[in-house]
């Protein structure tokens, strides 16, 4: 299908094809960096061995969505959030209706997609279930369709387009199924017939509030967690399966795996259940000397505090600082958001007096929780699908950035520990 996004790529693919070409050619032989062993025991923390031209994440002032702060970019929807991302430029309201109304065409998942859903074990995690639903569609891509045909890999990038739009549409679908289902909500919810937004069908088919509030914070979420460069577990996963010339069901689904870890998506709930846990123990909101006392005992324990430090930043992550403006600007007061203000007033300075920590400051999982708590989303265990259907826009465009840009396989050399020890 050709689209307005068709025709804007086509006239910047071949330049930024040439310029790839070009650095390459000029800048070939120059050094980036040297590796340590430690950085390889480490998971190459640091390492610059990936290109991602859609995002960057600085340690002083965190995630710039293309040199953007993301900060400044708190007001877009996920559809002008995926055109920027995808093609460096700002939607002009023509271009945000014309890829609403793509998107819209896909909203309603194939009923194929829901009987999958339901035929797995009523305990299957809901990040399984995503896994699962995104693979079910797989039989859509016409990415693969259209290389088995023969069509030559230059080219390839126009159909990345069309199942990025089909994918990142679909899974506020799939997602919203999942929620219905696993947790005995009823039926699946259809999409809105007189309503393109994403966002707004997104909120509408998890059914689970009609406050604008909800669904502006929906919006917010899908923004804030789009992307965050390419070296994050699930953005890296995608950028190599998709290396393979995999299409993006499989690079997606095989991301979503990797969202899931604990280390990663799953970060979130367990902020929020530390949060429900600080809660019971005082009986409600501590005051700030019981804060401060009970963040020492942590520490003095070898124990961390959830959602404070960040593998990258050394100060407040933006998009924490974008989810505690929504908490104040929609008087947001029930105790875990009290909670997370709290902390976000004593652990810092606890952290800095205990001097241990390279990030005082809180990043995003510290709040994200509490605010989806609160409009009455409390199934923790699906608060990581939120993450993925959000996350799912960055990783389509980052594909079809890198299709046009012809990015070839991803192999790194590996060593054993006999060549590392004689390093």
């Amino acid at each position: 299908m050709s689209t307005i996004l068709h025709e804007t790529l086509n006239a910047t693919a071949d330049a930024l094809r040439g310029r790839r070409a070009h650095i390459a050619k000029e800048k070939g032989d120059t050094v980036l960096a040297s590796v340590a062993v430690e950085q390889v025991f480490g998971g190459m923390r640091g390492v610059p061995a990936l290109v991602c031209d859609t995002s960057s994440v600085s340690a002083d002032e965190g995630l710039r969505i293309r040199n953007t702060p993301i900060l400044e970019l708190t007001d877009l929807t996920p559809e002008e959030t995926f055109w920027l991302l995808v093609t460096g430029k700002r939607a002009t309201a023509e271009e945000t209706a014309a890829l609403r109304e793509a998107f819209a065409k896909y909203y309603q998942i194939p009923q194929y997609v829901i009987d999958t859903l339901k035929a797995m074990p009523k305990d299957s995690h809901p990040m399984a279930m995503l896994g699962v639903g995104i693979l079910a569609m797989e039989r859509e891509s016409e990415f693969r369709a259209a290389y088995d045909k023969g069509t030559g890999k230059d080219t390839l990038w126009n159909y990345a387009i069309n199942d990025a739009v089909r994918l990142i549409a679909s899974m506020p679908g799939i997602a919203a199924a999942i929620y219905r289902i696993r947790y005995g909500k009823g039926e699946p919810i259809a999409p809105l017939a007189n309503d393109a937004d994403l966002s707004n069908n997104f909120a509408h088919m998890l059914g689970l509030s009609d406050d604008p509030a909800w669904k502006d914070l929906v919006r917010l979420y899908l923004v804030l967690h789009s992307d965050h460069e390419g070296g994050n577990v699930s953005a890296m996963t995608s950028y190599v399966v998709s290396s393979a010339l995999s299409d993006s069901y499989y690079s997606v689904a095989a991301a979503m795996c990797g969202l899931a870890g604990p280390l990663h998506g799953l970060a979130n709930q367990e902020c929020l259940r530390f949060i429900l846990e600080l809660k019971e123990q005082f009986g409600g909101v501590p005051t700030d000397e019981q804060l401060r006392e009970f963040t020492w005992n942590r520490l003095n324990n070898g124990q961390v505090v959830p959602g404070y430090g960040h593998a990258v930043l050394r100060v407040t992550d933006p998009r924490f600082t974008a989810f505690y403006q929504f908490a104040e600007q929609n008087n947001l007061t029930d105790d875990n958001v009290q909670i997370v203000q709290k902390l976000f007033t004593i652990v810092p300075e606890v952290l800095k007096e205990h001097g241990k920590a390279k990030n005082p400051w809180p990043n995003v999982d510290a709040a994200s929780g509490s605010l989806l708590y609160a409009y009455g989303m409390t199934e923790f265990d699906f608060y990581t699908v939120m993450f993925g259907v959000s996350r799912a826009i960055g990783l389509c465009a980052q594909m079809v950035v890198n299709r046009m840009m012809a990015m070839p396989i991803v192999r790194p050399k590996s060593l054993t520990l006999d060549e590392l020890a004689g390093a």
